[in-house]
């Protein structure tokens, strides 16, 4: 899954794909390094990221979302939170829902219902304004998975086609944390829906290595191993063509 951000302000990205027309140039490039599906989001969920209007998000996502699909024969997800951006971008032509606050907004379930599509669940604790201080758990493995359980069960009684789980790296979760679940992938692949992790870029990586956002290539591969290694059915990243390409190898190397 390659990450298209059109927003100002997204940690590693804000503002390169503001424009429509820039937008869907690294839509293409996506496509091209052989990204199976584009993300597009247009609120940012940065730790401390200010929520935008439906108005603004609808302004930034729709056109976008309608020329991708025109022009590239790659699958649009939808990155939002708004079950109104949400129905919106289906109509525009996008075929799945990637919902980060995992389905607390029942208006997101109403939209599941009537469109049917392919829904990501992911976990976070708080908001984008306050998660950086919501990550107190008494068992945050078992936590997790109990409330991707059973936001996923009410997922399929909407009517979603499919319902995928997203541990979500670095939402509500430290570094020791976000190691811990790298470390732990298989108790969510056990929960028996496909698993999606999005470890790209992330704060963790930064953490550990002293690298600023947009030099954590080399970090970003070393998870996206880790989670290809576990079994992981989706990665979600910004650097599609190199971690294609290590993801590529490490197959090989395991089949081989």
């Amino acid at each position: 899954m390659g990450v298209l951000n059109v927003t100002p302000d997204s940690f590693s990205d804000g503002g390169l794909h503001i424009d429509t027309s820039s937008a869907i140039n690294h839509a293409k490039l996506l496509a091209n390094e052989g990204a199976d599906i584009i993300d597009v989001g247009g609120e940012s969920t940065r730790p401390g990221g200010a929520p935008v209007s439906t108005d603004e998000e609808l302004r930034r996502v729709i056109t976008v979302v309608e020329a991708i699909t025109e022009s590239i024969r790659v699958p649009v997800s939808i990155d939002t939170r708004n079950a109104a951006v949400a129905r919106r971008a289906i109509e525009a032509g996008a075929v799945m829902i990637n919902d980060v606050t995992g389905l607390r907004d029942e208006a997101m379930l109403h939209a599941i219902h009537d469109t049917c599509v392919p829904v990501t669940i992911m976990h976070m604790k708080g908001t984008p304004e306050t998660m950086a201080i919501s990550n107190q758990y008494k068992d945050m493995l078992a936590e997790i998975a109990e409330y991707l359980v059973g936001q996923a069960r009410k997922a399929v009684a909407a009517g979603a086609q499919t319902v995928i789980i997203d541990p979500g790296i670095g939402f509500a979760k430290d570094t020791r944390q976000n190691l811990e679940i790298l470390n732990n992938l298989n108790a969510f692949k056990e929960l028996g829906y496909p698993l999606l992790v999005g470890p790209s870029r992330k704060r963790f990586i930064g953490e550990l290595t002293g690298a600023p956002a947009d030099d954590r290539i080399p970090g970003s591969i070393a998870a996206v191993l880790k989670c290809v290694e576990a079994g992981v059915d989706i990665v979600r990243v910004h650097d599609v063509a190199a971690c294609k390409q290590a993801i590529t190898i490490t197959e090989a190397i395991q089949s081989a």
